[in-house]
């Protein structure tokens, strides 16, 4: 099992940004940032492998969000620039412990432990 917790989270305007940050107990192969807006299902918006850093991002937020790690402090962090007020959401952190198996990726991975959550809102 391991333990995540998000913290960052908070109002800005459009345009402005934020910068979410995962505290992670232990060792991880995936981490990911999952938001879900009032009324919308979850959405899996960034993904790294933490082992060779390869990212993914959802369509609606590259080249505006930035999914990074920092070993040394344990965190996973999602810098979010240009922020939209669709981007208005509860942001969660999820990791997955295990390896993966073949033809799986961090993107399209099963994620087992999540974090409490973050609110993030952006006016327009």
């Amino acid at each position: 099992q391991v333990q995540l917790v998000e913290s960052g989270g908070g109002s800005v305007q459009a345009g402005g940004s934020l910068r979410l940050s995962c505290a992670v107990s232990r060792y991880t192969t995936c981490m990911a940032w999952f938001r879900q807006a009032p009324g919308k299902e979850r959405e899996g918006v960034a993904t790294i492998y933490t082992p060779g850093r390869t990212t993914s991002y959802v369509d609606s937020v590259k080249g505006r969000f930035t999914i990074s790690q920092d070993n040394a402090k344990n965190t996973m962090s999602l810098q979010m620039d240009s922020l939209k007020p669709e981007d208005t959401a509860m942001y969660y952190c999820a990791a997955r412990v295990s390896g993966l198996r073949s033809g799986e990726s961090c993107a399209n991975s099963n994620y087992f432990s999540w974090g409490q959550g973050t609110q993030v809102t952006v006016s327009s």
